[in-house]
């Protein structure tokens, strides 16, 4: 195919042209709004009050969402929006980790608001563009490309001569398409999906960057919540943006060297202290596959466990020593000395359409590793690789992939599908070929895969009603909740993760509390108090990562020498105060450590009270699987029978001598989902919230965000 003369024969559909000028702070000052459904292309100013309320990222995208949605938009209504934005101190390159993005929508899964970060070079690339957000609204009528070019000050929208659909051959078509000549390929930066996200409410979206070394175009993933699917129900086959270049001072920081040096010091601290420590410049995350199994942590076989011994065939060692390129700088972002992002060079894919080619994998990272490995019963790293390649390419999220897929085997080996419903899959635990096909299937838009494709909530519905499932039975081992499927981590053991959860505003993904070590391991927060108090903070400091434009890997998974010793360890307080200097250094804003867990609790109750808008938002809406919180079935019971009678003993205080399996499942499940409700109504009191889960007028007014339009929704939930 020669793309250039598929650019050639683009049609231009719509031209906007805007002033070039220099960022101000860290901030463009305005914000790309574009229909297309009815081509309006417009700025939008950003205010004082935008900034101070929502600082960006995140913040910005929930706060245009609102604006343009009612109540009862659905995700597939025209005014249904797709926000990118990457936040005030994304994009500086003297610091690790600033090259995040965030995406917010209303979810296909949830109905609810989702937000998903991602790294890559679009973000930092649109804002140096000269926009904080691009703001996507409409339905193209047929399949479009939308072009910023931040050299010419133009905005265009183009139609589609013909470009691929599977995101790692459309990135590279398109790079060639757009640059000037091979030189100008790392000005580039791609938004796009693939067919997977096409045929499903599963569907992720794809950010490219550039990586020098290999000479090749690579991928980040937004994977969260069927974002790719909304891309796609909109026409929108990819966005590019093109700059002159990176280089020095773009973002316009207020104090350059306040930034450098704190650069310097987590660089440091990088090259001397990571082979020690998490070893992510030779692993990337998928150092913790094995420490995960040794602490029983591993989802393994639908959650039903967390350890096997098949899991050492996953050790991080295979991958670093037979499949990750070393010695590498693997950034997704420029200046990022954590290197992070593993990739495997040369795979020859077994299955598919690209069987018997050679391809450029990114990761796996350890969620791809546990959910599309020990989850569904997957001990073979080529078939991780291979199945992390297929989901990337499609546009299908990785970890709700491993999670609907290890319920679907659960359901097949229960009885509840068969050869004649799954369209001749036998969908068995470890049965990766089956698994393959189904994955192609959903790109293919035909069969079984499409049923996957749909996501654990809508499938519960379908099995009961068609299958005559067990309704309570599927309840208990549909590892979802809002409609998002879990990532990868077995939260039995430890009551705070299972908080942090099930009430995340979004639904279970771990970007928000990962408390497992604290609570489980090291008994850090014994108290419901305690893990209150964790349940504010982490959520909190977390969300501020999607306010800035930062990812949290540099915050903790390499930490100074001296942590150990310094009070409230688990916050990495010097890294904390890195952060503090660095929003100082770019903004130039007086700042401290609690402004910073202030600013996302504006945020933070802003998207519950906009779930309550929408309908959810409620305590009925954290409730959790049971297979979250303990053993569902008599297998899962007896394979940790010591255990679990040990705590029946000593904790609920009754002797489990004599009784039933079934029985003592009854007993252990009454004594956790209590323990839960407990933990529900701690942290709600410590988030300002009644026991209903609404946040109280008062706390949004010590906030600063008691706002009429918050005011009006919850005021009769008070």
């Amino acid at each position: 195919m020669d793309v250039k003369k598929l650019r050639a024969a683009q049609k231009k559909i719509k031209e906007f042209k805007y002033e070039l000028r220099p960022l101000e702070r860290g901030y463009a000052n305005r914000i790309l709004y574009m229909n297309v459904g009815t081509n309006e292309i417009k700025e939008k100013p950003v205010s004082e009050e935008m900034k101070e309320k929502f600082i960006g990222g995140k913040g910005f995208g929930l706060r245009l969402l609102w604006d343009a949605t009612k109540p009862d938009t659905k995700w597939n209504d025209p005014e249904n929006e797709i926000i990118i934005s990457p936040g005030p101190i994304a994009g500086i390159t003297q610091y690790s980790g600033t090259g995040k993005s965030l995406l917010v929508s209303i979810s296909p899964q949830t109905d609810s608001v989702m937000d998903s970060n991602v790294g890559g070079f679009f973000g930092p690339f649109l804002k140096f563009s000269g926009y904080d957000a691009l703001e996507l609204q409409g339905k193209a009528d047929k399949d479009v490309i939308i072009y910023i070019d931040g050299t010419k000050g133009t905005v265009e929208v183009l139609d589609d001569p013909g470009f691929s659909t599977d995101s790692h051959i459309l990135a590279e078509e398109l790079t060639e398409a757009f640059a000037e000549n091979e030189k100008d390929y790392k000005n580039i930066g791609i938004v796009s999906t693939g067919a997977g996200a096409e045929h499903s409410l599963i569907g992720m979206i794809n950010f490219t960057f550039y990586d020098p070394r290999r000479k090749k175009i690579r991928l980040k993933q937004a994977g969260r919540g069927g974002l790719g699917t909304v891309m796609r129900d909109k026409n929108i086959k990819a966005i590019v943006a093109r700059i002159e270049g990176v280089k020095g001072n773009l973002n316009h920081v207020a104090d350059i060297d306040k930034i450098k040096e704190r650069g310097r010091r987590f660089q440091r601290e990088i090259r001397e202290l990571d082979d020690q420590q998490c070893q992510m410049r030779r692993k990337g995350t998928a150092n913790i596959l094995n420490v995960m199994n040794d602490y029983d942590l591993l989802p393994t076989h639908n959650f039903k466990y967390g350890s096997s011994e098949d899991a050492l065939k996953i050790h991080s060692n295979v991958f670093r020593d037979k499949y990750f390129t070393q010695n590498i700088p693997d950034g997704c972002w420029i200046g990022c000395a954590m290197s992070c992002a593993k990739a495997v060079d040369d795979f020859e894919l077994k299955t598919g359409p690209y069987k018997g080619q050679k391809v450029l994998v990114d990761g796996p990272e350890y969620e791809n590793g546990a959910g599309l490995g020990s989850n569904i019963g997957v001990f073979d790293p080529e078939g991780i690789i291979e199945a992390n390649f297929y989901c990337d390419t499609y546009g299908i999220c990785t970890i709700t992939w491993g999670t609907l897929v290890a319920f679907i085997m659960e359901c097949y080996e229960e009885g509840i599908l068969n050869k004649e419903r799954t369209g001749g899959l036998e969908l068995k635990f470890g049965n990766f070929e089956a698994m393959m096909e189904l994955m192609h299937q959903l790109a293919r838009g035909e069969g079984f895969g499409v049923v996957a494709g749909m996501g654990i909530r809508k499938m519960k519905e379908k099995f009961v009603k068609e299958y005559g499932a067990d309704e309570q039975f599927l309840n208990d081992i549909g590892m979802e909740n809002k409609g998002l499927e879990y990532s990868q981590y077995v939260s039995k053991e430890s009551l705070a993760q299972q908080g942090g959860y099930a009430m995340t505003n979004k639904g279970p993904q771990h970007d928000e509390a990962w408390l497992i070590f604290m609570d489980m391991v090291n008994n850090q927060i014994p108290t419901f108090e305690d893990k209150a108090e964790a349940l504010h903070y982490m959520p909190m400091f977390r969300t501020w990562f999607g306010l800035q434009g930062l990812c949290k890997l540099p915050w903790n998974d390499v930490v100074p020498e001296s942590n150990a010793e310094a009070d409230e360890p688990h916050k990495i307080p010097e890294h904390v105060d890195n952060y503090v200097a660095i929003y100082e250094g770019v903004t130039g804003k007086p700042f401290d450590k609690d402004e910073l867990i202030r600013q996302s609790e504006r945020v933070y109750n802003f998207q519950r009270i906009f779930n309550i808008r929408r309908g959810y938002g409620l305590r009925k809406h954290d409730a959790q699987p049971y297979r979250a919180a303990g053993p569902v079935t008599v297998e899962e019971y007896e394979s940790r029978a010591e255990r679990y009678d040990k705590q029946m003993k000593e904790l609920i205080g009754v002797d489990p001598e004599g009784k039933t399996t079934e029985e003592k499942i009854a007993i252990t499940r009454k004594y956790r989902e209590d323990r839960y409700e407990q933990l529900l109504d701690a942290v709600y009191e410590r988030r300002g919230w009644n026991k209903n889960g609404v946040p109280k007028i008062e706390h949004l007014k010590k906030l600063g965000m008691d706002l009429p339009e918050l005011i009006e929704v919850i005021k009769d939930l008070q």
